[in-house]
């Protein structure tokens, strides 16, 4: 068994360069195919980091109208706190709200004139955190319900719904895309194996006539399939690698407003989703040519 796997080896290696031109067409082809693929997963990996981020944002904010009782302020807090799909509530007055307000004027750099005017412009408000980013129930109910104590609620649903909404359409277009490429690639293997068949087609009828088992003739071609998914890959890997750091720190200044933690596992994912898909597509497309030209 082992010395049929390295006779089909030896001659798979030798038909791939016997055939250099079309091989290395097919090589490159794959590259670009499987360099798609990485940068599919890496982008749709970015993408779901930052939804999470953006879940872990998801609040509601309502603001409480001017010199409203404390403790009708206190009994919403209480009645919203109640609500099934409530996380947490915390009640922020004018006095924490203004300094929240400065704080973030100070990191922007820019200037502060509620000190000049003497007069708090930033009304208190109820900051409620949800359970579920995407289960916000009667919770909007409750706080617009709360007539003379609530004046407006802002949330932000609707971020949360647009992201998964260019999301859901960046992952099916990358998938349609990757699946013509990769159909393309797969009729490139075809043709580069076929040539090879129709190469050695007279050796592979003595082959017959001597008593050649199909499986000892056609597995050195399937294995020079896998040559060229092998090599794709290969040179794939070698490319994301060189090119990891300039592209950590493209997406740190792009994104650098966004903490975007990506998978820890994302390196290994790449690695046998790459190795997987150039293997796994070099020996489909050789598999194919044989089972379709190969000299019966």
């Amino acid at each position: 068994m082992i010395g049929f796997l390295l006779f089909s080896i030896r001659r798979a290696w030798q038909g791939f360069w016997r055939n250099a031109v079309m091989s290395l067409a097919a090589t490159v082809t794959m590259t670009l195919m499987l360099m798609m693929l990485a940068g599919l997963v890496i982008g749709l990996s970015g993408m779901d980091a930052g939804l999470r981020f953006v879940e872990q944002k998801v609040e509601v904010q309502a603001f409480v109208a001017d010199g409203t009782p404390q403790a009708r302020v206190d009994a919403l807090v209480a009645q919203v706190r109640a609500l099934p799909e409530v996380a947490d509530v915390q009640y922020i007055d004018k006095t924490q709200a203004l300094a929240q307000w400065q704080a973030q004027l100070r990191q922007q750099g820019k200037p502060d004139y509620s000190s000049d005017t003497g007069t708090n412009p930033i009304p208190a408000s109820i900051l409620v955190k949800l359970k579920d980013p995407h289960v916000y129930g009667s919770v909007i109910q409750t706080l617009q319900s709360a007539q003379g104590v609530v004046t407006d609620v802002l949330e932000t649903r609707h971020v949360v719904d647009a992201l998964l909404t260019v999301t859901g359409f960046l992952r099916t277009a990358g998938v349609v895309v990757l699946v013509l490429v990769g159909v393309t690639v797969l009729f490139i293997v075809v043709n580069t194996i076929r040539l090879a068949v129709v190469a050695r087609a007279e050796e592979i009828e003595i082959m017959r006539l001597v008593g050649a088992s199909d499986a000892f003739i056609r597995w050195p071609f399937i294995f020079e399939g896998m040559l060229v998914g092998l090599f794709g890959a290969a040179i794939t890997l070698g490319i994301l690698a060189l090119a990891a750091q300039p592209i950590g720190q493209a997406v740190a200044t792009v994104v650098g407003q966004v903490p975007i933690q990506f998978d820890q596992n994302l390196g290994e994912q790449l690695v046998a989703v790459v190795g997987v898909a150039g293997l796994g597509l070099g020996a489909a497309g050789a598999f194919i040519s044989v089972r379709t030209y190969l000299i019966r």
